[in-house]
């Protein structure tokens, strides 16, 4: 028995010759079965043309395999064949001694290469002992022609079982169990030609039930072709039962070693290809990487400058446009673009995660085209927004004081030009000098009470003016008409006042000479011109414009108002005493006898007129109540928009910042599988999205609010556009957590890593993320662990883990040298997903730059360069130009026209030199 892990103090007795593989018990050679003279008769045959098959490399053969090795010189030479190495010479002799002596050379080459041999001798073997005879040769096939065939970490016959399962498996009526049954009717050794040699067989023509054309069939094609002997005959297979097990073995193992060159190279073309394959997928994602990247960028780009413009427009209606255009930007345009960018990030995160896997360079994209460039970019444009809407708002705000500025303008110079109207020419008319002595005194008065309703009228002229300065000072639209408008009052005032005060000096060197004057018509204009200019103004008042903002500050009119209502009684009493007064006069005059000429000579307020707009004032006041209660009710709605508004963002706002938490606490809980992790991510991200109606609905209350012209709330601390970068980042947080699971999926199924090392790699990664993120004012933030390691807290979780890094000299640079593989980017924070790929790096192994040359060199027949026919035949044909595309020309001193250089190709695929 032969056995590589015996030991030495098993010694040899008794019993016949067995090979025997721990890893194959069930296939001990038994003695007994070679009483089954059809089984002895296939090993004859078989064992005898297997040999013959060696020793016709040395120009001889046996015939009778237990006659011809009797004398131990063929079996020596049979060895020597097999093995390529030289045995201790033989002797010539012819005597019995000198063939033992022979045949024991032989037994101990053999048991010298690790073959146990049990119970044989070169006694039985000189004598001529069948059985042990083919035990010895079964030994002999078993160590030199089946042992070594490995296949897929499987050897000896399980490997030569599965490389015939591998190879026949694509054909029907073909399925290869054992070395017996499995290959009676033919078809197994026809298929196997076939899979290498298609041009030999015609398989589609083979039959299953017609096995002795079948094998007949592939021992004659074997045996042309291929150089394999015909080692058993078609009839003794059929007609068996059972067919022997060794024969079998013995004669597919010639198939095997006869086709072992093919599968070298389909081996080494399968790694080309499934190196190439990687690197092309790994440069479709580049591409469709920097595809997106460049589109959301050149977006970006085009709508910075549009949310930069701050051309003011002159009308509210134009600026409302504006703002709805806005509007529609925040709901239509910019909602894809963030599904876009958070797509790019994790199309960015799972490339970086297949090039480290596949032991690639880590992917550096274009020039500004970095995630930083992109995520700069889009705080720029967040900022653009930010500032394009307070500008509108403001913009609307100024434009909103500006109409109503405007409008009051208008009104005060209508009011003050129509009281204007006539006066220069009254104040240049010389009518005192052909006037009585009381006409010129009633002059006199009269142009007190003039002089007395132009102070009044003062404040109006410097209201006008202070309304125009403010019109230019907010750049309104029409200000140059303004100005004019508000020049020509101004000039007219001046103008005014210089005739005043020379009428005056007139009329008071004619009041000399003039002593009459009516004291009561006198007392009637002075106290009728304050009370006039007084209705006037009220009647201004109660028709002007207001503007407010809320319930304060119409509360604040209202109460003004009633204030004003308050004094009315006071007013009717000073208005019925100015009646009396003309009364008075009716009065003297007809008891007198005196005939008056014309009205009062002292003003041109007559009773009538006093009536007229006192009788204004009262319609108006009524119609001042209702604007002021209208507009009450409109702050008390605005102040209704406020509060609905408020309830849902402080439900909405909490809730957003309860998810982000709970999603911190979830991404470092690890409760059950990274499928299950990732299944109740996913579920977890859907009952988010489910409350999207919510946004939309506190969406539709913002609008309503704006249109409201509503800038202010003091009912809630959120703004929707904080709830709005709240929600942007919940979705992007949820999302990025999915892809971190499911890159630690793809890191373990690549590295093979099982879930207990996940699960003990997140508990060390944990126990050493102790320091949290702090958030700000109004900072959506995950308030636990922060995800990422420090440099120091790295190394106490790699000192945890039996690294040596402690602080001395080999420590600090083996310390440096892990940092630099787990953070390339020097940015002082280890990730999770870096830690995972260091760790996996450091147990199991990968495909090297090496292993992919000794690949191409397998299939350049060991030559320095590589042809292009000869990657067209082994590679597939997409694989194969690629290769041809990117090899350079070879030009070493053995270089043929046509030469590609491999090695540089494959030096390059691992980052090593420029593809």
């Amino acid at each position: 028995m032969v056995d590589y892990h015996a030991s030495n103090s098993q010694a040899s007795s008794g019993g016949p010759a067995i090979y025997m593989d721990p890893r194959e018990q069930e296939n001990d050679w038994d003695r007994d079965l070679l009483l089954d003279p059809a089984w002895e008769k296939q090993q004859r045959k078989t064992f005898t043309a297997w040999c013959n098959s060696h020793l016709r490399k040395a120009g001889t053969q046996i015939e009778n395999i237990e006659e011809d090795f009797r004398d131990g010189l063929k079996l020596m030479l049979l060895l020597e064949v097999i093995s390529g190495e030289r045995l201790p010479k033989p002797e010539r002799g012819k005597m019995r001694v000198h063939k033992i002596n022979n045949v024991n050379k032989a037994l101990d080459y053999i048991a010298g290469k690790g073959v146990k041999l049990v119970s044989i001798g070169a006694e039985e073997i000189v004598d001529g002992n069948a059985k042990m005879t083919l035990g010895m040769i079964w030994t002999i096939i078993l160590r030199f022609a089946i042992q070594d065939i490995s296949v897929e970490e499987t050897s000896a016959k399980e490997g030569l079982l599965l490389w015939c399962q591998r190879k026949t498996a694509p054909y029907k009526n073909v399925n290869v169990q054992n070395f017996h049954i499995s290959w009676k009717d033919g078809l197994a050794f026809n298929a196997l030609i076939h899979r290498h040699r298609p041009e030999l067989i015609d398989y589609d023509k083979l039959r299953k039930d017609d096995p002795l054309t079948n094998l007949n069939n592939a021992f004659e094609v074997a045996e042309k072709y291929l150089d394999i002997p015909k080692m058993m005959d078609a009839e003794d297979i059929v007609n068996t039962a059972r067919p022997d097990e060794k024969a079998i073995m013995t004669y597919v193992s010639s198939f095997y070693h006869a086709f072992s060159g093919a599968q070298k190279a389909e081996t080494a073309a399968n790694r080309i290809c499934k190196v190439l394959a990687v690197n092309q997928e790994n440069e479709h994602l580049m591409e469709d990487y920097e595809k997106l990247a460049s589109d959301l960028l050149d977006w970006i780009r085009r709508t910075i400058p549009w949310l930069e413009n701050r051309a003011p427009e002159k009308t509210m209606a134009e600026m409302q446009q504006k703002l709805e255009d806005f509007r529609g930007y925040r709901r239509v345009h910019k909602p894809p673009k963030v599904q876009e960018k958070c797509q790019l990030e994790i199309n960015f995160n799972t490339l970086q995660t297949k090039l480290r896997l596949s032991n690639r360079p880590a992917f550096m994209p274009s020039e500004g085209r970095m995630v930083s460039d992109i995520n700069g970019s889009w705080h720029n444009l967040e900022g653009a927004e930010k500032g394009y809407e307070e500008w509108m708002l403001n913009e609307i705000r100024r434009l909103e004081r500006l109409d109503h500025l405007a409008e009051k303008f208008r009104q005060k110079a209508t009011i003050h030009e129509s009281w204007t109207d006539g006066k220069e020419a009254m104040l240049t008319q010389k009518d005192y000098e052909t006037a009585s002595l009381s006409e010129v005194k009633a002059l006199l008065r009269k142009h007190e009470a003039f002089e007395s309703d132009l102070a009044a009228h003062q404040d109006r002229v410097e209201q006008i003016a202070a309304i125009a300065q403010e019109l230019n000072e907010l750049d309104y639209y029409d200000s140059p008409s303004v100005n004019a408008r508000c020049q020509k009052i101004c000039e007219q005032w001046d103008a005014l006042g210089s005739l005043t005060q020379s009428r005056r000096e007139s009329l008071e060197r004619t009041e000399k000479q003039l002593e009459s004057i009516d004291e009561l018509y006198l007392e009637y204009a002075k106290r009728a011109a304050p009370f006039n200019n007084w209705m006037e103004g009220a009647m201004e008042d109660l028709q002007d414009m207001f503007i407010v903002h809320n319930i304060e500050e119409i509360q604040g009119l209202i109460t003004a108002h009633e204030q004003f209502k308050s004094t009315l009684p006071e007013a009717n009493k000073e208005r019925e005493a100015i009646q009396a007064i003309q009364a008075e006069v009716q009065k003297i005059a007809q008891y007198n006898g005196i005939k008056l000429s014309g009205g009062n000579p002292y003003t041109t307020i007559t009773p009538k007129t006093i009536d007229n707009k006192w009788d204004k004032v009262e319609q108006l006041v009524p119609q001042r109540d209702q604007a002021l209660q209208e507009e009450l009710a409109k702050q008390q709605s605005n102040d209704h928009l406020r509060r609905k508004f408020a309830t849902q963002a402080n439900i909405v706002g909490p809730w957003i910042q309860t998810k982000m938490e709970e999603i911190g606490r979830i991404s470092i809980e690890m409760n059950g599988t990274l499928e299950d992790q990732l299944v109740n991510l996913r579920e977890y991200e859907q009952s988010i999205i489910e409350y999207k109606p919510n946004i939309d609905q506190l969406e539709g209350d913002h609008q309503l609010i704006q249109e409201a012209l509503i800038f202010d709330n003091k009912y809630t601390a959120y703004t929707m556009e904080h709830l709005r970068v709240g929600w942007e980042q919940l979705l992007t947080t949820i999302a990025r957590t999915i892809n971190e699971i499911e890159n630690q999926i793809l890191t373990r199924d690549a590295k093979g890593i099982s879930q207990e090392q996940l699960h003990e790699y997140r508990t060390s990664f944990n126990h050493f993320d102790k320091k949290g993120n702090s958030g700000g004012t109004k900072k959506w933030t995950r308030l636990d662990h922060s995800g990422g390691l420090m440099a120091e807290e790295f190394k106490a979780c790699l000192i945890s883990l039996g690294y040596d890094v402690e602080n001395n000299k080999t420590g600090d640079a083996e310390f440096a040298r892990i940092m630099g593989i787990v953070d390339p980017n020097n940015s002082g924070v280890v990730t999770f997903q870096a830690f995972i790929d260091f760790m996996s790096r450091e147990t199991t192994d990968t495909d090297t730059a090496d292993q992919v040359i000794a690949s191409f060199k397998i299939l350049a027949a060991d030559k320095n360069f590589i042809m292009a026919e000869e990657l067209r035949r082994e590679l597939p044909p997409d694989q194969a130009e690629y290769c041809i595309a990117r090899m350079a020309p070879y030009s070493g001193p053995d270089a043929k026209p046509g030469a590609l250089d491999y090695m540089s190709f494959s030096t390059a695929l691992y980052g090593e030199s420029d593809l």
